[in-house]
């Protein structure tokens, strides 16, 4: 019986499966193993630290330290999460690996690309430490690296952050001193939006021929373009009555809030007393800004809302004070 000779495309067809074949077989070879373990918890805390995701952040802070990250200010729980990647602004994470499977996480902000190389793991029991390079990533070659020595400890079977470098990440310890360290910088802010929220105030007197309802009448429009129920005056934080660690509380003096007799107070209190700040603030109808350094000024109203009772330096005063607007 005669047998014929292969056909071209028939060793074309031979070929192309061998070389398939041998590329499957070469990718399964080099793939790397699925990151997992303390460099997939390091991976990912230093994700949500770069997109200043707190809540993400915090899963993989221990227990105790979770505690006390809730307690910080926002402004100190960010201040901490810009340490772990050494950038001043929120950034989006990409995660990747590099060709032996070590995980890399670029955080690009809009100054600027920051890339993170998470070593190899040298684990103990419970414990384990990683190296991590960061530098500038548009500068990978010749850009200076920050070598930091991260520890991990086993809790509860997941991996949490346990230090960095030489430092034992115990906020417990840190978080009254770092309060302490910010309290004067929450005082002044306050002041200032205090003073920000009366010109708003004013600016919408002018525009509506009264006084706001409420702080929340300040804030964005729903509807695009400014109106008396979304004036645009305010940022979202002032027009809820709440930022950088005080409260801001609105009352109308008078008996209405018509055109230019109507007044109105002022006041600024410290959210957390001792910690937030210890600097009250209340400013008069007048326009007068007094200050005490109490446990606050407080502004108590009856159910009907007639009647105000308010502490400042530790001396109370009661007067007609008008109707309750706001009290966040």
């Amino acid at each position: 019986m005669r047998t014929g000779r292969p056909t071209l495309l028939t060793l074309i067809g031979l070929m192309a499966s061998s070389l398939a074949t041998a590329q499957e077989s070469s990718s399964r070879t080099e793939r790397a193993p699925p990151i997992a373990g303390p460099a997939a918890s390091l991976r990912d805390t230093l994700s949500a630290a770069c997109s200043h995701d707190e809540v993400a952040f915090t899963k993989f802070l221990t227990a105790r330290n979770a505690q006390s990250f809730s307690r910080l200010t926002i402004a100190a729980r960010t201040e901490l999460m810009k340490r772990f990647v050494l950038l001043s602004d929120p950034g989006k994470p990409n995660a990747t690996a590099n060709a032996a499977g070590r995980p890399i996480v670029s955080c690009t902000t809009p100054y600027g690309t920051a890339e993170i190389q998470i070593g190899g793991a040298d684990i103990r029991d419970a414990i384990a430490f990683l190296p991590v390079d960061l530098r500038e990533a548009s500068d990978p070659d010749t850009g200076a690296a920050h070598h930091v020595l991260f520890g991990m400890v086993r809790e509860n079977g997941e991996w949490k952050v346990l230090s960095i470098g030489l430092l034992l990440l115990d906020l417990p310890s840190l978080e009254v001193e770092w309060d302490q360290a910010e309290i004067s910088t929450s005082e002044q802010q306050a002041l200032e939006s205090l003073k920000k929220i009366a010109a708003a105030i004013e600016t919408y007197r002018k525009s509506y021929a009264r006084l706001p309802e409420s702080l929340d009448k300040l804030g964005a429009s729903r509807k695009g373009a400014p109106t008396p129920d979304g004036a645009g005056l305010l940022d979202v934080d002032l027009a809820a009555g709440k930022k950088n660690g005080y409260s801001f509380r609105y009352v109308i003096v008078g008996a209405n809030d018509v055109g230019a007799p109507a007044q109105y107070e002022l006041s600024a209190t410290p959210s957390i007393y001792g910690r937030t700040g210890k600097v009250s603030y209340f400013r008069e109808p007048s326009g007068k800004i007094e200050l005490g350094q109490t446990s606050g000024i407080e502004l108590l109203f009856n159910r009907s809302g007639s009647r105000a009772s308010v502490s400042l330096g530790g001396t109370r005063r009661t007067e007609n004070a008008g109707r309750y607007v706001q009290s966040p």
